[in-house]
């Protein structure tokens, strides 16, 4: 069985979609994220931008998830 990279996506819209999304939270956040070298943003301002996509992500699911009858 052949395993793929945890930083990989299978579908490369979604890896296009999410790339775009992390600068859009970056953004938000004023975390001056660019593409290419960033080793000199410090671990709490990368920590911040995918912790705060989790949350946005989940917040999206449960809006999503209640909207839905019978569960």
């Amino acid at each position: 069985m052949m395993t793929s990279s945890s930083n990989s996506a299978s579908v490369p819209e979604a890896k296009s979609a999410l790339n775009k999304f992390k600068y859009e939270v970056a953004n938000e956040l004023g975390v001056p994220l660019t593409d290419g070298y960033n080793g000199n943003l410090t671990s709490k301002q990368n920590g911040s931008v995918g912790g705060y996509m989790v949350k946005k992500m989940i917040e999206e699911q449960e809006r999503q998830m209640a909207g839905k009858s019978g569960l």
